[in-house]
Protein backbone atom coordinates (compact mmCIF):
# COMPACT_ATOMS: atom_id res chain seq x y z
CA UNK A 1 0.00 0.00 0.00
CA UNK A 2 1.37 3.39 -0.99
CA UNK A 3 1.59 6.17 1.51
CA UNK A 4 0.03 9.52 0.68
CA UNK A 5 2.52 12.29 1.20
CA UNK A 6 1.45 15.84 1.78
CA UNK A 7 2.36 17.95 -1.17
CA UNK A 8 1.01 20.24 -3.77
CA UNK A 9 -0.85 19.11 -6.82
CA UNK A 10 -0.45 21.29 -9.93
CA UNK A 11 -2.84 24.18 -10.44
CA UNK A 12 -5.50 23.86 -13.10
CA UNK A 13 -4.69 26.36 -15.82
CA UNK A 14 -6.63 27.06 -19.02
CA UNK A 15 -5.91 29.87 -21.49
CA UNK A 16 -8.02 30.86 -24.45
CA UNK A 17 -8.11 33.83 -26.81
CA UNK A 18 -11.56 35.28 -27.52
CA UNK A 19 -12.34 37.41 -30.57
CA UNK A 20 -13.96 40.03 -28.36
CA UNK A 21 -12.81 43.23 -26.65
CA UNK A 22 -11.54 42.93 -23.07
CA UNK A 23 -14.53 44.84 -21.63
CA UNK A 24 -17.02 42.32 -23.09
CA UNK A 25 -15.04 39.39 -21.67
CA UNK A 26 -14.66 41.19 -18.32
CA UNK A 27 -18.41 41.83 -18.10
CA UNK A 28 -19.04 38.12 -18.75
CA UNK A 29 -16.65 36.86 -16.04
CA UNK A 30 -17.12 39.57 -13.39
CA UNK A 31 -20.89 40.00 -13.02
CA UNK A 32 -23.45 37.75 -11.37
CA UNK A 33 -25.49 37.48 -14.58
CA UNK A 34 -22.40 36.82 -16.67
CA UNK A 35 -21.08 34.11 -14.35
CA UNK A 36 -24.53 32.46 -14.18
CA UNK A 37 -24.70 32.34 -17.98
CA UNK A 38 -21.61 30.14 -18.33
CA UNK A 39 -20.72 28.74 -14.91
CA UNK A 40 -23.09 28.51 -11.93
CA UNK A 41 -25.98 30.37 -10.30
CA UNK A 42 -24.51 32.83 -7.79
CA UNK A 43 -24.95 36.03 -5.82
CA UNK A 44 -21.57 37.49 -6.80
CA UNK A 45 -20.80 41.20 -6.68
CA UNK A 46 -17.55 42.68 -8.02
CA UNK A 47 -16.48 44.16 -4.69
CA UNK A 48 -13.18 43.37 -2.96
CA UNK A 49 -13.86 41.27 0.17
CA UNK A 50 -17.46 40.52 -0.90
CA UNK A 51 -18.68 37.12 0.30
CA UNK A 52 -20.88 35.26 -2.14
CA UNK A 53 -22.13 31.77 -2.92
CA UNK A 54 -21.96 29.50 -5.95
CA UNK A 55 -24.71 26.93 -6.37
CA UNK A 56 -22.77 23.79 -7.31
CA UNK A 57 -25.95 21.74 -7.82
CA UNK A 58 -25.29 18.20 -6.52
CA UNK A 59 -22.37 19.48 -4.39
CA UNK A 60 -24.54 22.14 -2.77
CA UNK A 61 -23.75 25.76 -1.98
CA UNK A 62 -20.11 26.84 -1.96
CA UNK A 63 -19.01 29.87 0.02
CA UNK A 64 -16.65 32.22 -1.78
CA UNK A 65 -14.96 35.58 -1.21
CA UNK A 66 -13.54 38.11 -3.67
CA UNK A 67 -9.81 38.32 -2.87
CA UNK A 68 -8.53 40.40 -5.81
CA UNK A 69 -10.27 42.83 -8.12
CA UNK A 70 -8.44 44.77 -10.83
CA UNK A 71 -10.94 45.62 -13.61
CA UNK A 72 -10.74 44.67 -16.44
CA UNK A 73 -7.59 42.58 -15.91
CA UNK A 74 -7.94 40.30 -12.88
CA UNK A 75 -10.55 38.80 -10.59
CA UNK A 76 -9.70 36.24 -7.92
CA UNK A 77 -11.82 34.57 -5.27
CA UNK A 78 -11.60 31.87 -2.65
CA UNK A 79 -13.91 28.93 -3.30
CA UNK A 80 -14.92 26.75 -0.37
CA UNK A 81 -12.32 25.81 2.23
CA UNK A 82 -9.33 25.11 0.01
CA UNK A 83 -9.44 26.65 -3.43
CA UNK A 84 -8.52 29.89 -5.14
CA UNK A 85 -9.79 30.75 -8.62
CA UNK A 86 -8.50 33.62 -10.72
CA UNK A 87 -9.50 35.05 -14.08
CA UNK A 88 -6.69 36.96 -15.81
CA UNK A 89 -7.52 39.00 -18.90
CA UNK A 90 -5.05 40.55 -21.33
CA UNK A 91 -5.99 43.01 -24.08
CA UNK A 92 -4.73 41.85 -27.47
CA UNK A 93 -5.93 44.80 -29.58
CA UNK A 94 -9.57 43.83 -30.03
CA UNK A 95 -9.12 40.25 -28.84
CA UNK A 96 -8.77 39.08 -25.26
CA UNK A 97 -6.53 36.42 -23.77
CA UNK A 98 -8.36 34.79 -20.86
CA UNK A 99 -6.53 32.61 -18.34
CA UNK A 100 -8.26 30.69 -15.58
CA UNK A 101 -6.18 29.36 -12.69
CA UNK A 102 -7.73 27.07 -10.06
CA UNK A 103 -5.28 26.45 -7.22
CA UNK A 104 -5.24 25.07 -3.69
CA UNK A 105 -4.87 21.36 -4.45
CA UNK A 106 -2.98 19.15 -1.97
CA UNK A 107 -2.00 15.51 -2.25
CA UNK A 108 -3.66 13.31 0.35
CA UNK A 109 -6.18 15.97 1.39
CA UNK A 110 -9.96 15.56 1.26
CA UNK A 111 -12.32 18.24 0.02
CA UNK A 112 -15.10 19.57 2.22
CA UNK A 113 -17.39 17.04 0.49
CA UNK A 114 -15.01 14.23 1.52
CA UNK A 115 -13.35 13.36 -1.80
CA UNK A 116 -9.60 13.23 -2.49
CA UNK A 117 -8.19 16.42 -3.97
CA UNK A 118 -6.43 14.49 -6.75
CA UNK A 119 -9.67 12.90 -8.00
CA UNK A 120 -11.63 16.14 -7.81
CA UNK A 121 -8.81 18.03 -9.54
CA UNK A 122 -8.96 15.70 -12.54
CA UNK A 123 -12.71 16.11 -12.84
CA UNK A 124 -12.51 19.86 -12.36
CA UNK A 125 -9.70 20.18 -14.92
CA UNK A 126 -11.87 18.49 -17.55
CA UNK A 127 -14.91 20.48 -16.45
CA UNK A 128 -13.14 23.83 -16.65
CA UNK A 129 -11.81 22.91 -20.08
CA UNK A 130 -15.24 22.18 -21.47
CA UNK A 131 -16.91 25.08 -19.63
CA UNK A 132 -14.40 27.61 -20.92
CA UNK A 133 -14.05 26.21 -24.41
CA UNK A 134 -17.78 25.71 -24.94
CA UNK A 135 -20.08 27.64 -22.61
CA UNK A 136 -17.98 30.76 -22.00
CA UNK A 137 -17.02 30.98 -25.68
CA UNK A 138 -20.70 30.78 -26.72
CA UNK A 139 -21.72 33.52 -24.29
CA UNK A 140 -18.88 35.82 -25.40
CA UNK A 141 -19.43 35.17 -29.10
CA UNK A 142 -23.21 35.70 -28.85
Amino acid sequence: MQEHTQGTVPDIRHTMVFKAPIQKVWDTVSTSEGIAAWFMPNDFQPVLGYEFTLNADQFGISHCKVTELDPPNRLAFSWGQDWQVSFDLKDLEGKTEFTLIHSGWEAGKLTEFNMPHEAVRERMNQGWGSIILEKLAKVIDA
